[in-house]
């Protein structure tokens, strides 16, 4: 029976870790984009402050349109960080829970093994 026990909480702790794997995938990913969309910012901004920008009028872009779409690209730049910044704290709880999962697969791995 405690061999049973042992062997269910070992593939328990095996899912866990398998799931902590994908999630960890799926954050990295999210980092990747909030940095690829910081990146498309930085260039939004350079085409609107490029002299050569243009209107839809035709006519040269004002000061005005270029302050408002730092501030906009500025306040999504914040958020990007906020998000990038949550991403990574959740990617290193993850990855520090992972590390605990691994452990305490290997400590049933040996009980195991003696039970054998």
């Amino acid at each position: 029976q405690a061999e049973e026990e042992l062997e269910a909480a070992w593939s328990r702790q095996a899912e866990q870790l398998q799931e902590m794997g994908h999630r960890e995938l799926l954050l990295r990913s999210d980092v990747q984009r909030a940095e690829e969309q910081l990146e498309s910012f930085k260039s939004q901004v350079m085409q609107v402050c490029s002299p050569s920008a243009v209107g839809s009028t035709g006519k040269s872009v004002t000061e005005q349109q270029v302050i408002e779409k730092v501030r906009q690209i500025s306040d999504e730049n914040q958020q990007s960080h906020e998000r990038e910044k949550s991403l990574q704290e959740e990617l290193s709880s993850r990855l520090t829970k992972e590390k605990e999962v691994s452990a305490n697969i290997e400590v049933f791995k040996n009980s195991l093994q003696k039970l054998q």
